[in-house]
């Protein structure tokens, strides 16, 4: 990782990035233990790993990185579509808050543009994946 994206990780953990990990973390644990939800708790795992270290990493189509599985076709929509009912509007709500109060300042510019990345993700989070950033 390169020195500048662990400053911009850290500032990001005091700028909104460790609660609404939080939140996606809740996320996750309420869908595991609803059992119906088993689906997306690994997506909100994953992402809330994303959204408490974001820089240095980005997300991309699944599809792009492993060709076509099950959350990359129409049960993905789906999913996507029942996900967003649940939980993916809250997520978004957040991050779209956090992203105000960072547009506000001139440094929380490039924390209040993650932020907007991660609002729409949480929005359909179903056949995305996180890669590392190729430089």
């Amino acid at each position: 990782m390169q020195p500048v994206n662990f400053l911009m990780n850290i500032l990001w953990l005091l700028l909104g990035g460790f609660w609404l990990a939080i939140g996606w973390y809740l996320a996750g644990v309420v869908m595991a233990i609803t059992i119906i939800g088993l689906p997306w708790t690994r997506a909100c795992f994953v992402l809330g790993n994303l959204s408490l270290w974001p820089f240095g990493k980005e997300v991309v189509d699944r599809r792009d990185v492993t060709g076509h599985d099950i959350g990359t076709g129409t049960l993905g929509f789906i999913g996507n579509v029942i996900w967003f009912v649940l939980a993916g509007v809250w997520l978004a709500i957040g991050h779209l808050l956090a992203a105000v109060a960072n547009f506000v300042t001139i440094i929380g510019i490039p924390f209040a543009l993650q932020h907007l990345k991660l609002a729409g993700l949480a929005l359909a989070p179903i056949g995305k994946t996180v890669i590392d950033k190729r430089y």
